[in-house]
């Protein structure tokens, strides 16, 4: 059974030129809004206290034909929702962000040693698509949650040669053609604004995120 969000004391976002949005189902229904969660920017370092799933982004980060967008991810309450893992990490191709139907495509991690890629589709938050498995897929190269609940996580998603592509702590983790994220209720295009996807309830400190050629 999903957890339901916490409420964040102090919530909001804190960082010049930052945005966000709550885009999954159940924190919609439960009346979760943005504000519910902390984002806080004090030089290239953001911390995220979430209570609803949101998304992260600056309208000045913006990834055209081939490109990769980086990130380095602390998680440090893994031990508060062990038995229901919660993911953090990228996406691209962001448009409309900010209504009730925004797309995107990301891919992000879990404590547990899994990883997804899915997408929002113009259909909205009842419009998910997947590339791969519909749940979390196992790879030794991300790292699991320590006794004490903290991990850190090296994410990559990238456009490149006609590909979309996810790597974790430097390997290359997922690898799809272009064609399986763009077309007909999923992405007009792997081009757009590129941000942070953070799952409900986490505590997470992300580092050295940048967009790049």
């Amino acid at each position: 059974q999903q957890d339901l969000d916490r409420v964040v004391p102090g919530g909001g976002i804190m960082g010049a030129g930052w945005k966000g949005n709550v885009i999954d189902g159940n924190s919609i229904k439960q009346g979760r809004s943005i504000n519910d969660s902390k984002f806080a920017l004090a030089g290239d370092t953001i911390t995220i206290n979430a209570g609803p799933n949101n998304i992260y982004w600056n309208p000045a980060h913006v990834g055209t034909g081939d490109f990769t967008v980086k990130a380095t991810f602390a998680e440090s309450n893994h031990l508060e929702h062990s038995n229901h893992p919660h993911p953090y990490g990228l996406f691209i191709g962001g448009a409309n962000l900010d209504t009730p139907k925004p797309t995107l495509l990301y891919c992000s991690v879990y404590g547990n040693g899994t990883f997804i890629v899915r997408g929002f589709s113009p259909e909205g938050v009842n419009g998910l698509f997947s590339l791969g498995a519909r749940r979390g897929t196992p790879n030794d190269a991300i790292k699991k949650a320590g006794p004490d609940g903290t991990v850190t996580q090296d994410i990559a998603l990238s456009v490149k040669g006609g590909n979309v592509e996810c790597a974790v702590n430097g390997t290359v983790v997922a690898t799809h053609p272009m064609a399986d994220a763009v077309g007909a209720g999923k992405l007009a295009s792997t081009n757009g604004l590129v941000g942070l996807r953070i799952g409900h309830n986490l505590d997470v400190v992300v580092t050295g995120f940048a967009v790049s050629k």
